[in-house]
């Protein structure tokens, strides 16, 4: 159940905080950076698994190991290296692979991953210590 608690709580944060960001820069980033391969709707079957897996990666690699040592920053700092390397996997394999990504968009991108990571993470770390505590 601890673990639990920390995939719903990090799942909650990661999907309510991407879905802020994406709603105020589909339009000031995405789409200008973009253009025509955006697509106009979401495909939703990919998104969903997105983000019911995501976190699972969040929970192994950052709340856990920071459950064991009771460190927040350990989640923390895990978190934010997980979503570094993960957005900067899709980021640059676009930029690899796609003509015209913008390397603006990575950098901003990545950023946001680590960003997201990082908080997503902690808020897991501190709903499965409150759940270990009780």
């Amino acid at each position: 159940m601890v673990f639990l608690a920390g995939y719903v709580a990090a799942l909650v944060a990661f999907v309510g905080a991407d879905m802020v960001w994406l709603w105020l820069m589909v339009e000031r980033l995405y789409r200008p950076a973009l253009g025509d391969i955006l697509a106009a709707g979401v495909n939703l079957r990919a998104a969903t698994s997105f983000y019911l897996i995501f976190p699972i990666g969040l929970v192994i690699f950052a709340v856990v190991p920071a459950l064991r040592s009771e460190t927040f920053g350990h989640a923390t700092l895990h978190g934010a290296l997980f979503g570094f390397f993960a957005y900067a996997t899709y980021d640059l394999t676009n930029q690899a692979t796609v003509r015209g990504w913008p390397t603006q968009l990575t950098i901003i991108d990545v950023a946001w991953g680590f960003t997201l990571s990082g908080f997503a993470a902690t808020i897991g770390y501190l709903a499965a210590s409150r759940f270990l505590a009780a």
